[in-house]
């Protein structure tokens, strides 16, 4: 029997019992649609968490003199103006570096005086802190020359100045008067947990010492070229600053490389476990695929017998079986995949904005492969079964 005539018996099979083979299907439908599912969701969450640290700060290497404990620090430990220049020129991979100085002050909005945080900065800050300007502008050179300008927080701005644009308005913190020149917010909130509150404003680094009393800086920042580049820059600027301080200065320096490292161990779970759901719909389906074609072999028995007696050889009725158990698992994986294919592109109105939605060419190939494979493996019992089978018992069989 030719490899064609065994195909059109296959497919002949299963067209005579439709019921039978979709139910078949179902299993391996589900369990590639989770294999590509899985992978999708853990590229999603990737790419999210990773868009959402570099909200904050692409490559940045962030430090500040320790001051906790019972450690005596000197105004000699404090980091300058001239350090931030020290690393800017001298550590390689560094494309730009920021330093902020934030002390509590206070603004009246509706006649009650209310705490805020203002933070003096140096020009690159935006740049590296991706802040976004709503209204109005950043600072220029100009401003940053000791010129009394701000910008505002939103949050600020709303309670301060409700529904009026504060932009070329003025404001009072504290002792001093500033002009408005830009609203901003950041791109990605840090609730607090940096030098930007809620209720902030900023000013030029130049301004510090008039309403400070000194010119340090409490955070350095520094942004490196690339991801790659972070741990070494990390390393760099300690040692640059430890050059150039006292020996008994001690300062942090830290980088997000610990929390991408963390994001990326928990997708790595989340994505085992979903795949561990998918290998076990997987392994049912195929033991649904083996009994159900057990079930068919014992009913077709007869016909068995009748092929052999007239010629058909055992690896003809082997094939016939495998051919089955293909076709319901192609199939299937093929549905599967169409449906794991369809769910993003329907979720993907719903989505925050910025999250995009990555299809890996990769986890398709493999469900196909895996859910073909697995037909296979769990078909050949019964097709083995089925070549088997002696044509004068077969030709008995009621």
């Amino acid at each position: 029997m030719i490899q064609g005539e065994v195909w059109k018996i296959a497919i002949d099979a299963l067209r005579a019992n439709k019921v039978k083979a979709l139910l078949t299907m179902l299993g391996v439908v589900i369990g590639s649609a989770c294999i590509v599912l899985v992978v999708t969701i853990s590229l999603i969450g990737k790419s999210y968490i990773i868009a959402q640290i570099e909200g904050v700060g692409a490559n940045i290497v962030y430090g500040e003199l320790r001051r906790a404990g019972l450690q005596n620090t000197t105004f000699s430990d404090e980091i300058k103006l001239s350090d931030l220049e020290a690393v800017h020129d001298t550590v390689p991979a560094v494309v730009r570096v920021a330093g902020t100085h934030d002390v509590q002050m206070s603004v009246v909005a509706g006649g009650v005086e209310r705490p805020v945080t203002l933070v003096a900065v140096t020009q690159d800050f935006q740049a590296i802190r991706n802040l976004l300007v709503t209204q109005g502008r950043y600072f220029d050179d100009d401003d940053m020359k000791s010129r009394k300008v701000c910008l505002l927080t939103e949050d600020l701005a709303r309670v301060v100045f409700p529904a009026v644009n504060p932009v070329g308005m003025e404001i009072r913190v504290g002792e001093l008067r500033f002009t408005i020149i830009g609203v901003f917010k950041e791109r990605i909130a840090t609730f607090g947990q940096s030098e930007i509150a809620r209720e902030s404003v900023i000013v030029p680094f130049g301004l510090l010492k008039s309403y400070a009393g000194t010119d340090s800086v409490k955070v350095l920042y520094a942004q490196a070229a690339t991801p790659e580049a972070v741990p070494s820059v990390t390393k760099d600027v300690e040692e640059l600053l430890r050059s150039r301080h006292r020996t008994g200065a001690l300062y942090n320096i830290q980088n997000l490389t610990a929390i991408l490292d963390v994001a990326r161990n928990i997708s790595l779970a989340v994505s085992a476990v979903l795949l561990a759901v998918g290998s076990v719909t997987l392994i049912i389906s195929g033991v649904g695929i083996m009994n159900i074609m057990l079930v068919t072999v014992t009913e077709r028995t007869r016909e068995i017998g009748m092929r052999k007696a007239i010629g058909a050889p055992n690896r003809e009725i082997l094939y016939q079986f495998l051919i089955e158990a293909l076709i319901i698992s192609s199939l299937g994986a093929t549905a599967g995949i169409a449906i794991a294919l369809a769910i993003p592109t329907l979720a993907r109105p719903f989505l925050p904005e910025g999250v995009t939605i990555p299809i890996s060419g990769l986890s398709i190939v493999v469900a196909f492969l895996v859910s073909c494979s697995t037909g296979m493996i769990f078909g050949y019992l019964p097709a083995s079964r089925a070549a088997k089978l002696q044509p004068t018992e077969a030709l008995r069989y009621e």
